[in-house]
């Protein structure tokens, strides 16, 4: 008799809360991890570069939106700024204010999405997780290298 043959094979598994990792029932398993290495840290030094692209973005909405909605893409450069400089970047609200830029202001929509390839976001995007960071590479079509 073939061992997945035997009646009393029984698996019962419960897996909650913030969980992560490898995972295998059953038998004969086998599972291979690939680590490329750890993401690099970002530096204080790059986090301020990132904030002085987005400080550029910023200023092309103080000399290109209309007044009737400048204070309302300031403010969604601002989100944007908190967004990507969390701990966890915020990929619900980075894909907000892009929308909301390709709706009011497509004019401007080059330089959000220039936000969003800038290889320091990339960083602390990978920094955040690999879960994450795949999340990122889906919602917002960027290739791994």
């Amino acid at each position: 008799m073939k061992e997945q043959d035997k009646p009393d094979k029984h698996y019962n598994v419960t897996i909650g809360g913030g969980v992560s990792g490898q995972f295998a029932q059953g038998d004969s398993n086998v599972q291979i991890q690939n680590s490329a290495g750890a993401a690099q840290p970002v530096t204080e030094a790059e986090v301020a570069e990132l904030r002085a692209e987005i400080d550029k973005l910023r200023q092309a909405v103080q000399s290109a939106a209309p007044p009737e909605i400048k204070h309302a893409a300031l403010e969604r450069v601002d989100e944007l700024e908190d967004a990507v400089t969390a701990k966890k970047p915020d990929l619900d609200a980075m894909g907000g204010v892009k929308s909301w830029f390709i709706k009011k202001l497509p004019g401007l929509a080059g330089a959000v999405t220039g936000i969003f390839i800038n290889p320091i976001l990339g960083k602390l995007v990978e920094a955040a997780g690999e879960g994450l960071a795949g999340e990122f590479r889906r919602r917002f079509g960027i290739e791994k290298e």
